[in-house]
């Protein structure tokens, strides 16, 4: 029902091979599947294990790579869990490395609950291959307030692509207290200030921002909308 726009890929978040086939069968560009590192907020999330998890991921990827489509995983609680707490890089690894072997394509990592630092950036970049550090992505979430820091972190260590939201949106309904994505204007005013081309109008992003206070009925978590950004 969309009309797509020149150059945008257009990706389908998917829960199994139902929700696969039916992603391609409406167009999809790419497909992205989801499963925690940690296994109580997997199945929480999912109600799989992991290994039941990397299974399912696994027939989703034949399927996808028969109609040429890439198929990215998202691994959430890269960082840390709302249950088991602190989230060591070398069990991240290991669970890209499996689904990897499995046909995945691309991975982002996702900080389901804010619990990401500068410090835990590099230790999990520190473990990756080579191949799982090509084309990653980060998938931040604000809880805390160090998005913004930990996207300057990765930014450093030559990481260029980022998960947002518009108006810092988001949150997660299986880690209590989980605040909204990065805001999507916060991070395309950081990166104007440093001089990287993005592509992106900020100020209609802020009107953007704007409408979404006015469906959802509040004030949205970005302060770049709020105050604006740093004048020139």
């Amino acid at each position: 029902g969309i009309t797509r726009a020149p150059g945008v890929r257009y990706r389908a978040l998917v829960p199994n091979l139902r929700g696969a086939e039916a992603a391609l069968d409406a167009g999809a560009d790419e497909l992205e599947v989801v499963l925690s590192v940690s296994a109580t907020h997997n199945g929480r999330n999912l109600k799989m294990t992991v290994d039941e998890s990397v299974d399912q991921i696994a027939a989703v990827v034949e399927r996808a790579v028969g109609a040429g489509v890439p198929v990215e995983a998202i691994l959430a609680t890269s960082f840390g869990c709302p249950y088991e707490g602190r989230i060591e890089p070398a069990a991240v690894a290991a669970v890209a490395a499996r689904l990897r072997d499995r046909g995945v394509s691309t991975f982002s990592f996702a900080d389901t609950t804010g619990m990401a630092t500068p410090r835990r950036i590099d230790d999990l970049l520190d473990v990756l291959s080579e191949d799982e550090r090509a084309d990653l992505g980060l998938h931040l979430h604000d809880t805390r307030g160090l998005a913004l820091v930990n996207v300057y972190a990765a930014l450093e260590r030559g990481i260029a692509r980022f998960d947002t939201s518009v108006g810092g949106l988001g949150g997660s309904p299986f880690a209590e207290g989980a605040g909204g994505n990065l805001a999507t204007e916060e991070l395309v005013a950081l990166l104007d200030d440093l001089g990287v081309e993005t592509g992106i109008d900020l100020g209609a992003l802020i009107e953007a921002a704007h409408l979404v206070e006015t469906l959802v009925g509040r004030p949205v978590p970005s302060r770049i909308a709020r105050h604006g950004p740093p004048r020139p």
